[in-house]
C-alpha cells in the first residue's frame, strides 16, 4: 500500500464548495450542444437559450447541421460553462453538463408565443427577425441527468430537476 502525498491528503480533507447550479445557468447566455447526424458523426454547436419550468428552449435554424440532429431525436448533451474571462483556473472552470431530450414546439401555438416573447426578453429584438424565418424551428432541452463541477474535487450527480444528488468523487486525483 503506498502512502498518499501532501496534495493527494489535502484533497481528501477539502470541503467541496456548494453548489450553486442554477446561478450558473442565470448568468449562462448560450448553451453549448454536443449532437450526433444519423452516422454518429459528432457535430458540435451553441445556441442562446431560456430556461422555463425547468426546460431550455433555444430557436435554431435548419441551415445549422445540429438543427437537423437536434429534431430527429438523436443523443445530446448539452453544457453550460462559466466565461474564461471570469474563472479564476482556466482547468477547472465552472460547467454544468447534461444529458438531455428534445421535443419540436409548434411553430404559433401558445408555447411558442410565449417562448419566443421569453427568448426575446433576453436577448433582444434580433428574436424578432429569426421567429419570421421558417427554417428556424423552437426546440425544448429536457434534462435527464448530468454532473456540475464547480472547482477540483468538486463534482456532482445531478438530476433531471438539476438537483444535486451526490458528490461525484470516490477517488482523489493522483500526483507522480
Amino acid at each position: 500500500m503506498s502512502e498518499s502525498t501532501p496534495t493527494q491528503d489535502a484533497q481528501r480533507q477539502a470541503k467541496p464548495v456548494a453548489p450553486k447550479v442554477k446561478e450558473l445557468i442565470a448568468k449562462t447566455l448560450s448553451v453549448t450542444l454536443a449532437t450526433v447526424d444519423a452516422e454518429g458523426t459528432p457535430n458540435a454547436s451553441y445556441a442562446p437559450f431560456v430556461e422555463i419550468d425547468n426546460k431550455f428552449y433555444i430557436l435554431v435554424s435548419f441551415m445549422a447541421k445540429h438543427t437537423k440532429n437536434l429534431s430527429e431525436g438523436r443523443k445530446v448533451s448539452a453544457m453550460f460553462i462559466e466565461d474564461e474571462s471570469a474563472t479564476k483556473q482556466v482547468y477547472a472552470r465552472e460547467r454544468l453538463t447534461i444529458e438531455v431530450s428534445t421535443s419540436q414546439i409548434e411553430r404559433d401555438s401558445a408555447e411558442w408565443t410565449n417562448v419566443v416573447g421569453q427568448l426575446k426578453e433576453r436577448h433582444g429584438k434580433i428574436v424578432d427577425v429569426l421567429n419570421e424565418m421558417t427554417d428556424f424551428i423552437l426546440v425544448a432541452l429536457h434534462p435527464v441527468k448530468g454532473a456540475y463541477v464547480n472547482g477540483f474535487g468538486s463534482a456532482y450527480f445531478v438530476d433531471a430537476n438539476l438537483e444535486i444528488m451526490e458528490h461525484r468523487n470516490d477517488q482523489n486525483h493522483q500526483t507522480k
